[in-house]
């Protein structure tokens, strides 16, 4: 965690996020007062039981929620206050998500998965694709680039995910239970690829989860207890 918040690309301060709860009346409070400040290069691990909070926090700093109140600060701007068009754009430029579902395109190859998030922005040049091939031989898909989804295995599929979420060179990369439907050796796999591209280009890297032993590898962990982010030592 970053001490000197004004060094800091990520900045959670007093963050609350409240439901509406069943029934009339009442609301259920899953964040309560929680603060995060990260820089680019930290790579965190987020734990706690389930409906502790853990995805609700990671799509705030995603931008894909707005907190009940308090403040959130990413690269240096308050992404609560930009429009719906600005804040998609951000999003696209700046964030890159991996989720437990790898939610590739059934009808797209490896390479055309990947590039996907590009048709949101510049568009597809021969720059980008060089780029998709690099990231996809780095994880070792070279060889799987034409192949469909279905033609891969579960570890393979979250590799294309994985590079899906760096094409833009991202500076924040998010990554909600990205082991959780893999067995053992490839979730180790893919905890040492996520834990090894954020140092390589320096992202920073927030990854929620309900395993202990990848939580256990990352250099800084937190856990979500009664709202709140707690050391854990």
């Amino acid at each position: 965690m970053t001490d000197t918040q004004t060094s800091a690309d990520v900045i959670l301060q007093d963050l609350t996020k409240e439901f509406a709860g069943p029934g009339a009346g009442g609301s259920l409070q899953i964040l309560k007062g929680a603060n995060l400040s990260l820089k680019r290069g930290d790579a965190l691990a987020v734990t706690g039981p389930s409906g502790s909070g853990k995805s609700t926090l990671l799509y705030i700093v995603g931008t894909l929620d707005q907190p009940t109140s308090g403040t959130v600060e990413l690269l240096g701007v308050d992404p609560t206050q930009m429009s719906e068009s600005k804040l998609a754009t951000f999003r696209n430029d700046h964030i890159g998500f991996i989720f437990q579902e790898h939610h590739l395109l059934p009808q797209c190859t490896v390479l055309e998965n990947v590039l996907v998030p590009m048709l949101a922005g510049q568009g597809v040049g021969n720059a980008e694709e060089q780029r998709a091939r690099e990231l996809l031989d780095r994880v070792g898909l070279a060889e799987r680039m034409t192949h469909h989804p279905a033609q891969l295995s579960g570890g393979e599929r979250q590799r294309v995910a994985v590079c899906r979420a760096l094409i833009n060179q991202p500076e924040l990369l998010l990554a909600d239970e990205p082991t959780g439907n893999l067995d053992r050796v490839t979730a180790e796999s893919i905890g040492t690829l996520l834990l090894e591209v954020s140092q390589e280009q320096n992202v920073l890297l927030i990854c929620v989860t309900h395993s202990t032993e990848l939580a256990a590898r990352f250099p800084l962990h937190r856990q979500l207890q009664d709202g709140q982010l707690v050391d854990v030592g």
